[in-house]
């Protein structure tokens, strides 16, 4: 097993060191499954302006699979078009805010999932969609876009993007002498564990629940979305984000929602609704049916099974993890007592968990003014020892297993 070496104290470099010292202006990017995200920076470091959308390709699937099977019946340039028109949007907007043309900004780093990487470039993405799914291109290379110098962040695998690369950095995990878990609380669960200089990756599929997709009442974490839900009195009620009425709830909300159900007996531990499900929120109520609860039945069993098979596999008891860093806009917002109520995260780590924010832009955003960086990121994307899950027989009798939920 190789071993990583750390290169550099993250403590000890500052964003604002600019090393790449003809830098003006430059663009962060996360290029998400679900939100496109662009933060623009002046030459001392400064975040002078951010812009965000959703995700385009959407129109063509909600997932990466989909997306990726669109894209292999012929429609990869129009996928590739619609989310690089979305990524020019985004930085013309936040250069104009800031009284610039966009031709000022000199460099780009844009991370994302290894698939999302794929669609942006043109890439068939053939090699990622079938066994053994290995990729044929794991990107930590430039390239141009709209004759901006741009580096698209190294990749782990198939399955285990940029993102998570760029989350890792972010983090400054790999600086510390301590075993430690990193979550990516999206669709596409990525989790990374370090322990011993040894990194080990895997990813789940957690499906779009935990972002509000595919639920009945669902919607995404923008105002007026029910995002936090507590039982009182008998009843169930909620927050929205910006205090506006209620449009739907999302991922973080749905979980509290269903530790509140637990709570108050209106599901039981096998997730069966016992009766109607009710929220109080602002504006009217929203009601979850039972297609709802096994949505999250079915994301949080694959990152719990994901998470305690990495454990077993790199044998690892529990008791060594000193911390677990989940990032990713959902996974900022969560109320940690909820996600251990329903059994997302196991009760031992609820003290230790670190919220990063969006950890992948984060950790852009240092590849974006220090070109060492890019070359740590590459280090530990090649060293990295990916485990495989899917089909496997520990990672299906963890899911069945984890698939219930805890008791009250």
């Amino acid at each position: 097993m190789s071993v990583i070496t750390v290169i550099k104290d993250d403590n000890k470099i500052s964003l604002f060191s600019n090393a790449n010292a003809v830098l003006k202006y430059g663009a962060a990017v996360d290029l998400g499954t679900t939100t496109v995200v662009l933060k623009l920076y002046s030459a001392e470091g400064i975040c002078v302006a951010e812009a965000a959308d959703l995700n385009p390709q959407r129109v063509f699937s909600a997932d990466v699979i989909g997306r990726i099977s669109q894209a292999l019946q012929g429609e990869g340039e129009k996928l590739k078009d619609i989310v690089t028109d979305c990524i020019f949007r985004l930085l013309s907007k936040a250069c104009s805010s800031v009284g610039i043309h966009n031709t000022e900004a000199d460099r780009m780093v844009i991370t994302g999932n290894t698939a999302m990487l794929y669609l942006l470039t043109g890439r068939n993405p053939v090699s990622i969609s079938r066994f053994p799914f290995k990729a044929d291109c794991l990107f930590g290379e430039e390239t141009e876009l709209f004759g901006i110098k741009t580096y698209l962040t190294p990749c782990v695998s198939a399955f285990v993007g940029g993102d998570t690369v760029s989350a890792l950095l972010a983090s400054g995990m790999l600086c510390k002498d301590e075993t430690a878990i990193l979550c990516d609380m999206g669709t596409n669960g990525e989790i990374a564990l370090y322990k011993d200089g040894s990194l080990y990756v895997t990813s789940v599929a957690a499906g779009p629940a935990f972002e509000g997709g595919e639920i009945s009442c669902g919607c995404a974490g923008t105002d007026g979305a029910v995002y936090r839900v507590w039982a009182e009195d008998g009843e169930i009620y909620s927050h929205t984000i910006g205090n506006m009425p209620a449009v739907g709830i999302c991922g973080s909300g749905l979980i509290d929602a269903v530790s509140a159900f637990l709570q108050g007996g209106y599901i039981d531990t096998d997730g069966t609704v016992l009766r109607p499900p009710v929220i109080k929120a602002k504006g009217k109520d929203l009601c979850l049916n039972q297609e709802d609860i096994r949505a999250l039945q079915l994301a949080k069993s694959a990152v719990a099974s994901g998470v305690e098979c990495m454990l077993a596999r790199s044998q690892t008891h529990i008791s060594e993890v000193k911390a677990l860093y989940l990032f990713g806009g959902f996974g900022s917002k969560i109320d940690v007592e909820s996600a251990v109520n329903i059994g997302l995260f196991p009760r031992e780590l609820k003290n230790k968990v670190r919220f990063m924010g969006n950890g992948a832009l984060n950790g852009a955003e240092k590849m974006l003014f220090d070109d060492s960086y890019c070359d740590f990121a590459k280090e530990l994307a090649a060293k990295a020892k990916t485990l495989f899950l899917g089909g496997s027989k520990d990672f299906n009798q963890s899911f069945i297993k984890n698939m219930r939920f805890s008791e009250f």
